[in-house]
């Protein structure tokens, strides 16, 4: 990563509210470079750059920036909470049932909340959460090749 990209990771911090320290810009940069990751990943990616951090800080970074607005966590069912940086769009997502990958998916139709309820309860909806579930293109060719060459 470049000075200059660090220093986009930074200002992005610092518009968020927050102070810029060396783990925030570790969990930052790790999170750019890994998008829908999990804690323990990070926790990997950012113990290479800084070996002194701990599991309990990236979880605390990754808080500090939820509340900030700054990442989004997404919670597949059977899965880990994963964090990623597009936030603010009601996007969606699609996951691999097979290798777990997860991809955007963009709002199904028209504008936020791209989904109405039937009856909405007197709420006033402003976001839908979609996870759309299925076999990705590479486990879809595992798969054909296991049923062609048993």
């Amino acid at each position: 990563m470049t000075a200059v990209d660090a220093e986009l990771l930074a200002d992005s911090i610092r518009s968020a509210g927050l102070k810029v320290t060396a783990p925030r810009l570790a969990v930052l940069r790790a999170l750019t470079e890994r998008p829908h990751s999990n804690a323990d990943a990070l926790f990997g990616a950012v113990r290479t750059e800084l070996p002194g951090t701990s599991l309990q800080a990236v979880y605390g970074v990754l808080t500090s920036f939820g509340t900030a607005g700054l990442v989004r966590k997404i919670e597949p069912a059977g899965s880990p909470a994963l964090f990623e940086r597009r936030v603010g769009d009601n996007h969606h997502h699609i996951v691999c049932t097979r290798c777990d990958v997860v991809h955007d998916v963009d709002c199904a139709v028209g504008h936020a909340p791209c989904l109405t309820p039937a009856d909405a309860l007197g709420f006033d909806v402003r976001a839908a959460e979609v996870i759309y579930w299925g076999l990705c293109s590479s486990c879809q060719a595992a798969e054909h090749l296991n049923t062609t060459n048993p």
